[in-house]
């Protein structure tokens, strides 16, 4: 592989005018520096996406492939020293919690591509899901990557996150109960422990993400408030400072472009998909569906105002999933009102029903963002309560999909302008307290590009499977996209710091691997 670098002027150009190019200024005549900072202890704190989670796992593989890791070895030309990772004794992943009565199963294997069908890839767990991995087992630290899956910026400021003791009540991470040098400290007491001479700070993705991945779902997830973010974040790096390292942060990417948000169409039901592959039995289900529920709610909905809610399903054209919407006005004790004086003696014996279910019911539309979580579940059954027919509890078909799978446009929208805020708060206290800054917002954009990013001939998108940089749950990157994400650390680095620390090929790391 042919070593490259970029130099500080050199990255200012190339940051000011593009980023989808190669670099090709050969290295091997130059001497690397540091410039002015010190990388002989460098450590990083993050989340996730520092501690090299893909594929919907942690796993050896993936952590020897984190963005740390990589920046570790360009530093280590300049000084830098060991960096060591909290690494999982497998390739699978996975976790299991031991309890006086046994293990329990509390994090799923990786997930990887077991065939095709129809030109769709058939994705499953590794080990048919069987985690061999212990959580309880302290690993012998420190460590320099300490980057915490599931981590929000409170948690990294939390005495106890690593108690294996609060795994179960959700006041401790499992993940940091591995290598938390006690089960009383924090991660950013740990972090102070060692004495850093260099860091990098990326998190803040999941104040946002996860609640975005619960389909904005109050009970299931929350989204951080800005003004409470900007507590957290502020108080952390106020911490941080306190080591008198010098370092780089990096913003968060707006995480309702990503392909786990991005690759479920809204509108997935055909004539096929209900038949289950045959075409006449999903017409039949088609026409069945639209004679006892879509027809009749729509002429309902039509006199109320509402017909746009719901219409007849199509037997020729893709059709919207059908969710809950609580946004919407309900109606439903006018529905209940209408069937009842019908006439029809099918919608008269189901009116308390119809008005309880579809009264904040509509029909998806191109805004609306699908989980990919959430394909699994189209057509499951949902509980109905006695006497109401069967056929009516296929989920997104006859019943609305709850709040949990599906994110409406307006909740992206309220996701949107958090971040919006968060990143302000970011990149306001990286310029406050002097260290370089990060764009990765900026780099997710170029990603979601039609061209993409170019890298030696190669072309990197922001697509499911097919584009390269973003592994199978669709949140989390390749070795690959790590890559590309480590190059924007080296370059904001040497931006600031006057050093000349080598660029990485991303070529040269794994991608999606196929069967």
């Amino acid at each position: 592989m042919k070593k490259i670098y970029i130099s500080t002027l050199a990255a200012t150009l190339l940051l000011a005018v593009s980023c989808k190019t190669d670099f090709e200024n050969s290295t091997e005549d130059v001497a690397v520096t540091s410039g002015e900072a010190n990388f002989s202890k460098y450590i990083s704190l993050g989340n996730s996406l520092t501690a090299g989670y893909r594929d919907g796992a942690l796993y050896a593989d993936g952590q020897n492939e984190s963005y740390p890791s990589m920046i570790a070895k360009q530093m280590q030309s300049a000084g830098g020293g060991e960096f060591k990772q909290p690494l999982m004794p497998d390739n699978n992943g996975g976790l299991l919690l031991t309890l006086p009565t046994g293990n329990v199963q509390i994090a799923d294997t990786k997930r990887v591509i077991t065939g095709f069908s129809a030109g769709t890839p058939t994705i499953a767990f590794a080990n048919d899901n069987k985690a061999a991995t212990i959580t309880n087992t302290v690993l012998t630290g420190p460590f320099n990557n300490m980057g915490v899956p599931g981590a929000k910026v409170s948690h990294l400021l939390a005495p106890g996150y690593g108690n294996v003791q609060g795994i179960l009540a959700k006041t401790a991470n499992p993940y940091f109960v591995r290598f938390a040098s006690s089960p009383t400290t924090s991660v950013i007491q740990d972090f102070l422990a060692q004495k850093p001479t260099f860091f990098s700070l990326w998190i803040g993705n999941n104040d946002a993400l996860l609640y975005a991945l619960a389909g904005a779902d109050d009970t299931v997830e929350t989204l951080t408030p800005a003004d409470q973010f900007g507590t957290y974040y502020n108080l952390l790096v106020s911490q941080i400072k306190t080591s008198g390292a010098k370092g780089v942060i990096a913003n968060i990417p707006n995480v309702t472009t990503i392909p786990s948000l991005t690759t479920v169409p809204y509108n997935p039901l055909t004539a096929t998909l209900l038949g289950k592959g045959d075409v006449n039995v999903g017409n039949a289900t088609i026409d069945q569906l639209n004679s006892s529920l879509y027809g009749p709610l729509n002429q309902i909905l039509t006199a109320l105002g509402a017909g746009d809610r719901i219409k007849p399903l199509s037997k020729t054209a893709t059709n919207p999933l059908l969710i809950f919407d609580e946004s919407l006005p309900n109606l439903g004790n006018a529905i209940t009102t209408a069937a009842l004086a019908s006439g029809n003696p099918q919608l008269m014996a189901l009116a308390p029903y119809l008005g309880a279910t579809y009264g904040r019911a509509r029909q998806a539309k191109s805004t609306d963002l699908i989980p990919l979580t959430t394909s699994g579940s189209i057509g499951t059954a949902a509980t109905l309560p006695p006497g109401i027919p069967a056929s009516l509890g296929a989920r997104g078909v006859a019943y609305p999909f709850e709040d949990k799978y599906i994110l409406t446009s307006t909740e992206a929208t309220a996701i949107d302008t958090a971040i919006n805020s968060y990143n302000v708060i970011i990149k306001k206290a990286a310029d406050d307290n002097g260290y370089a800054f990060v764009d990765a917002n900026a780099k997710m954009v170029e990603l979601n590009s039609a061209s993409g990013i170019q890298w030696d001939g190669v072309r990197y998108s922001a697509k499911f499977v097919t584009g390269g940089s973003f592994s199978l749950d669709g949140v989390h990157l390749t070795g690959r996209g790590y890559a590309i994400i480590a190059n924007e650390f080296l370059k904001a680095i040497n931006t600031k710091y006057k050093s000349n620390l080598s660029m990485i090929s991303p070529n040269s790391y794994s991608g999606v691997t196929f069967p």
